[in-house]
């Protein structure tokens, strides 16, 4: 089989979800961020594995990732869109349960108008220029929007992920000036967010990448292990080039694996002569150009003829990889792509 292999430990999902909710000050719900088809994991197995860890409300990006999270939660608990209510959204909003973050005044009155009393959060825009109503739109709908019952009304940080920016104070000051008093709900943490401690936390947290093993919650268990299969095995004599545009010449002898994955699979190509994938605990540095659908890969101090190297796992998260190619590991997380044969492991049940 040359199908590379993505092994997903919901075990340790649940885990790092249990320990961001640790963190919380008390009374704080956590929620869970599950856009993106769950950062690419599966929305479906991660949100039901969530819940079984205690999560009790979801955020998706956009009101079609609701779908497969609902389906897997039952009709019950909250899922938030943090894309709003968009035109053309009312019936997927309306079918799914789902619960429109409201943007702006012309959001507000799209919702109102097409779903009169269905449930809806707001966004505020606290400074990072992204999405959310700024201090004077929603001075000027607060008392009527406020007056209709949101469920949650948040913002988002642009610099959690360093502590001492002081964008983060700022952020927070602001989000409090809108909202102080209000008697609703209030979430402004994400992963970053709840490790810069209580007095971001509010009502509600919705850590993201945190529950994946990734940055900045770098006491977070590992996730996944990409394991991609060898197809073959060659001696490189000394002199000898690898790969397209002979970006790799052997500067002795070598014995090469030539194993079943590439830039079709999300493995991108600045990782060419860079990358390092692992034989067991034996490190073996990727050789030449990343091609489509192969890697090359230095196997000389591995015993034996390896049947497969691993990517990603417990020697190497995404973050790693990430830094080797001035990225973050949202990214490297979120491209992996739909070749690999995904296996999920077992979901504790509380």
């Amino acid at each position: 089989m040359a199908q590379a292999q993505l092994f997903i430990d919901l075990a340790a999902l649940q885990a790092n979800w249990r320990a961001l909710d640790a963190q919380s000050a008390a009374g704080v719900q956590t929620g869970a961020t599950v856009k993106a088809n769950g950062y690419g994991l599966g929305a479906g197995h991660v949100a039901h594995a969530l819940a079984h860890a205690g999560a009790r409300r979801f955020f998706v990006a956009v009101a079609e990732e609701g779908i497969a999270v609902r389906s897997a939660l039952g009709p019950s608990l909250p899922i938030h869109v943090y894309s709003g209510h968009m035109e053309g959204d009312a019936r997927l909003i309306a079918d799914a349960g789902l619960i429109p973050m409201l943007n702006s005044a012309e959001q507000l009155a799209r919702h109102f108008e097409a779903l009169p009393g269905h449930p809806f959060g707001i966004q505020l825009d606290s400074g990072m220029n992204r999405l959310g109503m700024e201090p004077a739109e929603w001075d000027a709908v607060a008392e009527f929007a406020l007056a209709q019952s949101p469920q949650l009304v948040m913002s988002h940080l642009a610099c959690s992920d360093d502590p001492d920016h002081p964008m983060n104070a700022f952020q927070l000051a602001t989000f409090r000036k809108m909202t102080d008093g209000i008697n609703v709900p209030r979430s402004l943490a994400a992963t970053g967010g709840v490790l810069l401690g209580p007095e971001y936390h509010f009502e509600i947290t919705r850590p993201g990448i945190g529950l994946y093993g990734g940055a900045p919650f770098t006491q977070a268990q590992p996730v996944i292990r990409l394991s991609i299969p060898v197809i073959q095995i060659r001696d490189v004599q000394a002199g000898e080039t690898v790969g397209y545009g002979n970006s790799f010449q052997a500067p002795r002898d070598m014995r090469l694996a030539t194993i079943s994955a590439g830039y079709a699979d999300g493995i991108q190509r600045a990782l060419s002569n860079k990358a390092t994938l692992w034989a067991g605990d034996v490190p073996c540095p990727l050789v030449g150009r990343v091609s489509m659908d192969l890697l090359t890969i230095d196997v000389s101090a591995v015993e034996g003829a390896p049947d497969a190297l691993d990517l990603l796992g417990p020697h190497q998260g995404v973050d790693i990889i990430a830094d080797q190619i001035d990225t973050i590991g949202y990214e490297i997380l979120t491209s992996l792509g739909p070749r690999y044969a995904r296996h999920y492991g077992d979901v504790q049940t509380r």
